[in-house]
């Protein structure tokens, strides 16, 4: 969507009068349609067009370019660039990056996934970081193995306590911010899930569902409900059939919601330790 007017106007595609009246510029000679809403992903375009195509995408804008997903659209661009001419909505880098730290996403230079999460695990904000690590592993081209090797290659770089802890939380299961939260919350109290995105299938081997993350070999699950969960009556009426469905295959779920995740993490932990006393296991 975002595109150079001077390379508009030099094509004939649009002429000045179009480029002004039907486009908002974003940047110096960046421009988008009027009104358009933009993505993580059409930021991240705008910002290397505004550094002359030389720039590489870093940070938040290389992990849109790589697919990641819950990126706050209204946060800046991020570049690694040596120039020192601020933009409006562009935030600048200047790390030293490896020729094998570097790849190209639709034709433009970006961070490897292994050096965004190295990046992005380094920030201030260990539930964040974490977060942003678990949606680049479900983008599905990280990983960890490759965070690791950048470590010994940059020993001394700020942020690598934290970034260690980050690969040690980090699941690939993680659908969503606030399942990455609620897995986090068991992780503190000293109950990890063992297993994350459980399939569960019926007595013919059919698919019953899958359950976010939990104990399979207790039969003990956790679902994180999100708002439609609640608002959709199609949706809640599916989720108590599978409840019934889960139940008669011994299963035991426990269904977290918003609220109970901000204000009541410890009622997950009860009810959690109790249901997984209850299938036997000591805890």
């Amino acid at each position: 969507m975002p595109f150079l007017g001077s390379e508009a106007l030099a094509a004939g595609t649009l002429n000045r009068y179009q480029l002004t009246t039907r486009h908002d510029m974003l940047h110096r000679d960046v421009y988008v349609p009027q009104g358009a809403v933009l993505t993580p992903v059409d930021r991240a375009v705008a910002a290397w067009l505004w550094s002359g195509r030389r720039a590489v995408a870093a940070g938040l804008s290389a992990a849109a370019l790589h697919g990641s997903r819950w990126i706050d659209a209204d946060l800046p661009a991020e570049l690694n660039h040596s120039s020192r001419h601020k933009a409006h909505g562009i935030l600048l880098h200047s790390d030293r990056l490896g020729d094998d730290e570097i790849c190209v996403i639709r034709g433009i230079r970006a961070t490897t996934p292994a050096r965004t999460a190295f990046d992005l695990g380094r920030r201030r904000g260990l539930t964040t970081a974490v977060i942003r690590v678990d949606a680049l592993l479900q983008a599905g081209d990280l990983k960890l193995v490759d965070v690791q090797a950048l470590i010994d290659v940059h020993r001394g770089a700020r942020g690598l306590v934290q970034l260690r802890q980050v690969l040690d939380l980090a699941d690939e299961g993680a659908e969503s911010p606030q399942e990455t939260r609620l897995r986090l919350v068991f992780t503190a109290a000293g109950m990890r899930p063992t297993q994350t995105q459980i399939k569960v299938f019926g007595h013919w081997r059919e698919l019953v569902g899958r359950i976010d993350m939990g104990w399979p070999e207790w039969k003990v699950g956790i679902q994180y409900d999100g708002i439609q969960h609640w608002t959709d009556p199609g949706q809640r009426t599916r989720d108590i059939d599978q409840d019934a469905e889960y139940r008669e295959l011994g299963w035991q779920i426990v269904r977290v919601g918003a609220d109970l995740l901000r204000r009541r993490p410890r009622m997950i932990i009860a009810r959690t330790r109790a249901a997984l006393e209850a299938a036997g296991c000591p805890t």
